[in-house]
């Protein structure tokens, strides 16, 4: 790799001046790609089942709407293999780009699709074969998002800054629940095809706020200096596959616990009391809008004490949950179930979404960035879309236990990676770019030590 003069490494340090901006604009399309991405999520728990699904048995309806939910997960990695090549080749905006462009138009068609009634088996198989490619899309749109704005950021902030697009998932799901809750007093096909419509709105927002973003400052460092590779991707695979394989433990706990919580736990919920299908939609949007500000403050707190750290907390609190999760919306008490929401996606989710950014990134030199996050997230995204299918497999053998330990279980093959995976901003890392960024008091406290 190329060294950088001791004055470019300062004005890296600094971050660029589009920093912020960058920042803000990943944001809102992450924020754009969740609410097109997870709205299936919601429609799976509440609608799909009988709309594609049609049987005598109303759980086996909802679980094979789930696991259509899953499939699109099983294409992300795909997604985020592709992204991620093109993405340290040729530069992250063309990706971030057109695959914003390629989510909304799935989404926009998901609104649009028959039901089984209208002409039968049909109809599931157009809406697998759409799910599919809202996978690829999503796959390929995360690593560059987040990387992005990761590479454009102060180093001493890139927790806060790469939070920042992650913080997008829950405005996402908070924006398709506003929806999903307004469209919900029609009570026919319209409640669930309006919030998928309702995505043409978002894709002209969403490609004229990407299309002003600056590239990357370090991708094109790196292309000045001659060190893209001609296959990135191969790269990443040969020399960091363990690293891969320890991003996809961090990531599953973070990415199943949303999920059992999210869309598992509704369907629980509803399912033993339907009067409560207004609850938990409220409790899943409150809970949401809690956490975009709770998803920056864990990048910022990881900026502050180190990304290991953070991620250690929250991974035990996942374990800790298992229990109380269940045990406190068992009995249908609405301010029970929203107090259980809030602490499983604004206090634990978020506090493992907002160091992954930073923490996955600074794990990659420059050239194999984007596809090493994008690779190893996006196979943990495929065995983490089945987890409500699994948690709700085991409810329906086990009771209510069998989605709490497997919640737990999750926890624990966290625990494993985060045990593995190295500190990369620990207090040596801290003080080198402390150093870099005050040279003369750096060079004060050493005499003082001396």
């Amino acid at each position: 790799m190329t060294q950088r003069t001791a004055e470019q490494e300062r004005l890296a340090a600094l971050g660029s001046p589009q920093k912020l901006k960058t920042a803000i604009a990943a944001g809102t399309g992450a924020m754009i790609e969740n609410y097109d991405f997870l709205a299936f999520g919601t429609a799976s728990a509440l609608y799909f089942g009988a709309a594609f699904f049609p049987s005598s048995d109303p759980v086996m309806g909802t679980l094979l709407a789930f696991l259509t939910f899953g499939v699109g997960f099983l294409a992300r990695p795909l997604g985020g293999a592709v992204g991620g090549y093109l993405g340290d080749k040729y530069g992250r905006k063309p990706v971030l780009v057109t695959s914003l462009l390629v989510m909304g138009s799935a989404t926009f068609v998901i609104g649009l699709l028959p039901t089984y009634a209208q002409i039968g088996f049909v109809a599931p198989i157009i809406l697998v074969i759409v799910r599919l490619i809202q996978g690829l899309a999503y796959g390929a749109e995360w690593g560059g998002a987040v990387m992005m704005t990761f590479e454009h950021a102060p180093w001493r902030s890139r927790g806060k800054y790469s939070a920042i697009p992650q913080a997008g998932s829950p405005a996402g799901i908070a924006l398709a629940t506003v929806v999903f809750l307004a469209s919900s007093q029609i009570g026919n096909d319209w409640a669930w095809r309006i919030p998928f419509l309702a995505s043409a709105v978002l894709i002209a927002v969403g490609l004229f706020v990407r299309l002003k973003l600056e590239e990357s400052p370090d991708f094109e460092q790196a292309k000045q200096s001659g060190e893209i590779l001609k296959n990135p991707l191969s790269q990443v695979v040969r020399t960091n596959w363990r690293v891969i394989i320890q991003i996809i433990s961090l990531r599953i706990v973070e990415s199943c616990a949303y999920y059992i919580v999210a869309t598992f736990l509704l369907s629980n919920i509803n399912a033993n009391h339907p009067e409560a299908k207004q609850t938990t939609l409220i409790a899943l949007l409150v809970a949401c809008i809690i956490a975009i500000p709770a998803v920056i403050t864990s990048g910022w707190i990881s900026d502050r004490i180190g990304r290991k750290r953070m991620y250690l907390i929250a991974t035990i609190a996942v374990i800790a949950f298992g229990f109380p999760m269940f045990l406190l919306t068992n009995g249908g008490d609405p301010a029970l179930i929203v107090l259980t929401y809030v602490i499983g996606i604004s206090l634990i989710w978020a506090s493992l979404a907002g160091v992954q950014g930073a923490w996955f990134g600074e794990l990659f030199p420059t050239n194999t960035r984007n596809s090493g996050v994008s690779l190893g997230y996006q196979l943990a995204s495929s065995i983490s879309g089945f987890a409500p299918f699994i948690a709700g497999s085991l409810a329906a053998t086990f009771g209510w236990v069998g989605g709490s330990l497997f919640y737990m279980l999750i926890g624990v093959i966290g625990l494993c990676g985060l045990l593995v995976t190295r500190e990369t901003w620990g207090k040596a890392e801290r003080d080198r770019v402390n150093a870099i960024l005050e040279p003369r008091a750096a060079t004060e406290e050493r005499d003082r030590v001396r």
